[in-house]
């Protein structure tokens, strides 16, 4: 082999080498760089990418196996744009703001309700809003309504039985006369002028006894409306024979 021969081949195999060496340099070029190759690949394969987080299963109509109120740690999955547990949330957090609600209506269909004060049975009487007497003067006093003779007659021959039950002392007489002065025989007389009345403890009733006293010297038994004939007259009679010996020694206002 000449040296020509030799030099030639030499130039011959560097060639070769120098073909193979720029053909691998294009195909690592081709695989690296963002060229049509890969634009038509992407386009060829769906996307397989997955979210951070997956969506909450929400069972179908009819199936209760979720139907737990969410635990604390679904908090954030609720905050992850995941309708179904968000809804859910809204839920549990409504549910205890009604149940109040419910409640405080049943305490207010249970509470008793107030019952407003009876209208006095005194003829004509007026009451101010604070609950007091609204006096008069005597000349405006209305007239009494006297009740029957037979009917004076029974109530005292009732309050003497009561009275004898009790050991009260007084007579038929006794009674009837200090009534008759009293009220004129009307069972709803009140007194709305006298110094009582400016008191707002009015006289009352056939004996006119003012509340205080009746509810004082109340005989067992009877009625606890001091505008009760019976119990009106029994109590005036405790109440005299306590202070006078008998209502039989009372013969002017006592």
């Amino acid at each position: 082999m000449t040296a020509t021969h030799g030099v030639s081949r030499i130039r011959t195999r560097t060639a070769a080498v120098a073909g193979i060496v720029t053909a691998g340099a294009a195909a690592l070029s081709l695989v690296h760089a963002p060229g049509a190759a890969a634009d038509a690949h992407t386009s060829a394969v769906a996307p397989t990418t997955m979210s951070s987080s997956a969506p909450a299963f929400t069972p179908p109509a009819g199936q209760g196996t979720t139907d737990q109120a969410p635990e604390a740690g679904d908090s954030a999955a609720a905050g992850s744009g995941d309708t179904g547990s968000a809804a859910a949330a809204a839920d549990t957090a409504e549910a205890p703001a009604a149940k109040p609600a419910a409640a405080a209506a049943d305490t207010a269909a249970q509470a008793p309700q107030k019952k407003s004060a009876p209208a006095d049975k005194g003829r004509g009487a007026q009451y101010n809003a604070d609950g007091t007497l609204v006096t008069i003067d005597r000349k405006e006093q209305p007239k009494p309504k006297p009740a029957s003779d037979e009917q004076i007659d029974q109530w005292i021959n009732e309050a003497l039985d009561v009275m004898k039950a009790h050991g009260i002392p007084g007579s038929y007489d006794g009674i009837k006369s200090n009534l008759m002065r009293e009220s004129s025989g009307d069972p709803h007389t009140i007194n709305m002028w006298d110094s009582n009345a400016h008191k707002n403890i009015p006289s009352k009733g056939l004996l006119q006894v003012i509340d205080p006293t009746f509810e004082q010297y109340h005989v067992d038994g009877t009625s606890k409306d001091v505008y009760d004939p019976v119990a009106n007259i029994a109590a005036a009679c405790n109440y005299a024979a306590d202070r006078y010996g008998s209502m039989d020694n009372v013969n002017s206002a006592y």
